[in-house]
């Protein structure tokens, strides 16, 4: 059995009822996007069985990008959560045939409600085509399952009519890269857009040195503070320069390398330093991987150290 050959065929029949709904596509989605548009209060997605599985991955995007929603099982609604439809509210019923008995069974009670309702099914004539006052057509010619029995087509067409309705709604919105990261904010998205370089820097336990210290006593700090560097300042913590253990490697080269040299002779001085710990975190990471150097040091707008960050910690966060 050529199984490959199999699961061509599979997208094939899906890709074909996408581009038969694309060619299709009339003002009645235009209507659709107008009336969530208009909703004040929540966009309310119901179905069940494969349907519902979809309706909830469709709430689940428009709450992710801008539009208030969440999904209702017909069965619970039946006892009890038909409370959570408010006025304000629009609801998007989904059945491909328009005969769920359970999702008829919570019609009327919809209506009953005065909120605009709009059926995704493929028969307008239905129980939920005759109960909506606005139908999209969910319209394959078949299904990928070779029994053209099994929900395929017609769900993956559902589902991309929800992700069409979802982008023209946030185009609609003006809906950008700031506003998904922030209903997003664990997500690499809003790492990158919100997360600051003062959030990760290290600020305590910072070993610190001065100009004339020994290199002895320097690689024991290096080895105590446990970041490969130190931070070579004057009293008034103003940094100087830094001295890494690759610094200590190379000196270690020289004929003249002496453990009772001050750091000074080593070091490296005026190093690149981040002065602003609002930047972003992303935005620091790609200094850092520009300059091919494992850490940079945070100080104020006086070369004051304010504290460190290292390019494992921005890796462990997730940052890029």
């Amino acid at each position: 059995m050529n199984y490959k050959e199999i699961a061509q065929q599979t997208l094939e029949i899906e890709a074909k009822a996408l581009m038969d709904a694309a060619k299709g596509m009339d003002d009645v989605f235009d209507r659709a996007v107008e009336i969530v548009l208009a909703c004040r209060g929540k966009l309310v997605i119901t179905g069940v069985g494969k349907s519902g599985l979809i309706g909830a991955k469709m709430a689940a995007t428009f709450a992710s990008t801008g539009t208030p929603s969440f999904f209702l099982h017909p069965t619970e609604a039946l006892h009890g959560d038909l409370g959570m439809i408010g006025k304000d509210d629009v609801v998007i019923a989904i059945s491909y045939s328009g005969e769920s008995e359970e999702l008829g069974a919570i019609l009327p009670h919809v209506k009953r409600f005065n909120v605009p309702l709009i059926g995704m099914t493929k028969n307008p004539l239905s129980t939920l085509g005759r109960y909506s006052d606005l139908v999209i057509p969910v319209v394959v010619e078949k299904e990928a399952c070779p029994l053209d029995i099994a929900p395929t087509s017609s769900t993956t067409l559902t589902l991309a009519l929800g992700d069409a309705l979802a982008v023209c709604l946030m185009r609609a919105r003006n809906f950008q890269k700031s506003d998904f990261a922030s209903f997003h904010p664990g997500g690499s998205l809003g790492k990158k857009l919100f997360v600051k370089v003062g959030d990760l820097m290290r600020k305590e336990d910072l070993p610190f040195v001065s100009l004339n210290t020994a290199i002895k006593e320097a690689i024991l700090k290096i080895s105590e503070g446990r970041l490969g560097t130190v931070l070579i300042v004057d009293d008034e913590k103003k940094l100087l320069g830094i001295l890494s253990d690759g610094d200590v490697r190379r000196a270690l080269l020289r004929d003249d390398f002496s453990l009772e040299a001050p750091v000074g002779e080593y070091a490296t001085l005026n190093p690149f330093v981040i002065d602003n710990k609002e930047m972003l975190a992303s935005e620091a990471l790609g200094m850092i991987e520009a300059r091919k150097i494992q850490l940079v040091v945070i100080t104020d707008k006086t070369a004051k150290v304010e504290g460190v960050l290292h390019i494992h910690t921005l890796v462990e966060k997730g940052i890029s």
